[in-house]
Parts: C-alpha cells; sequence; structure tokens
C-alpha cells in the first residue's frame, strides 16, 4: 500500500496539482467551439500554455539529457530546453488530441521529501492506461519530470534515443532532428 502523507501546510498536494492540470486540459478538449478544425493551431498553444506550468522542461531536459548535459554552457542548456519543449508540446498535444472521454482515476500518491508520484489510470470502455506522474516540489508547486505510461519511462526513452543519436552522429544533430521535429526517424512534412 502506498502511503499517504499530508501536504505542508499551505501547499498543494501533488494529487491536486495532477488533477488540477488534467481537469483544464480535458475542458480545453471538450470545449465545442475549439473543436473546429481551423481551431487546431490555437487550441494546441492553449494545450502547450496550460502544460507549461506544470511540466519542469529543464529537469526533464537535464535528465533525458544524463551525462551529455554536464559540458553544455548555460546558453546550450537554455536552447535545448526550449527546443525539447516545443517538441515534446506537438507529441503531447497529438497524443492527447485523440481524446473522447476517457475518464482519469486517481489511484494514490506517494511523497519522499521534495519528490512525490501521483499514481493514476485513463479508463474508457476498451481500455486502462496506467498513467503515473513523477513529480519535484519547487517553491510550494508540484511539477511534473517525467510520465509514466503504461510502464513506459518518457525520461528513459527519450535519453536512449537521444545517445544513440549523440553517439551515431553529434550532440548538434540532436538539436537539429528536435528542432526538425524528426527524431526516430519521422519525418516533418511541409507544405
Amino acid at each position: 500500500a502506498a502511503a499517504l502523507a499530508a501536504s505542508p501546510e499551505g501547499f498543494e498536494s501533488p494529487t491536486d496539482a495532477v488533477r488540477g492540470t488534467v481537469s483544464q486540459v480535458t475542458r480545453i478538449l471538450e470545449d465545442p467551439a475549439l473543436k473546429d478544425p481551423a481551431k487546431l493551431m490555437p487550441r494546441r498553444r492553449m494545450l502547450e500554455g496550460v502544460v507549461a506550468t506544470r511540466f519542469d522542461y529543464a529537469e526533464m531536459s537535464k535528465r533525458a539529457l544524463a551525462a551529455y548535459w554536464v559540458p553544455l554552457t548555460a546558453a546550450e542548456r537554455a536552447e535545448f530546453v526550449e527546443v525539447f519543449k516545443k517538441f515534446l508540446s506537438d507529441r503531447y498535444a497529438e497524443k492527447i488530441e485523440g481524446y473522447s472521454g476517457e475518464e482519469v482515476v486517481y489511484l494514490s500518491e506517494r511523497i519522499e521529501g521534495s519528490y512525490a508520484e501521483v499514481r493514476s489510470e485513463l479508463r474508457s470502455e476498451k481500455t486502462t492506461i496506467p498513467l503515473d506522474y513523477r513529480l519535484l516540489l519547487k517553491e510550494g508547486r508540484w511539477h511534473a519530470y517525467d510520465l509514466i505510461a503504461d510502464g513506459v519511462s518518457l525520461v528513459k526513452n527519450y535519453r536512449s534515443q537521444f545517445q544513440q543519436v549523440i553517439r551515431d552522429s553529434s550532440y548538434q544533430e540532436l538539436v537539429k532532428k528536435l528542432r526538425e521535429r524528426s527524431l526516430s526517424g519521422e519525418t516533418k512534412t511541409t507544405p
């Protein structure tokens, strides 16, 4: 059984943080005024804005690059975080745009110091997908730094892809691929 710990006085709980963000995302996805295909990009920007307030892209970048993060200059780090953020925002939007009323069920939360894990499930009539959020407490707010979907860590998944690209070519090539949204053999189609 997961230990439930009370958050420090005045702080939100990790589950409240996740639930609040998921609710905002769901509201945008269910808004009839935003379902028009012409509203695709404005809706994506709205989703990005909501997610950006909750995801710690710097922490995700650092963990995904691992040892390759260390030698980067402050400017290179800032550039990588921005490129990775845009890449992830696109990926996230693509995945959730197919949303059709699945129910999110919050199972448990576990807090250890300034780290927490919120376990949830995305349930539909056809399937149940475990979705766990790993969070870090910064200035009184919980920020996600990893998402484990159906047992697969987003950060670990990208770490192995990033290392492959850097080993096969270079760090600069990785940044180029992320910028072009062409990681893992995908090609970005330009009109």
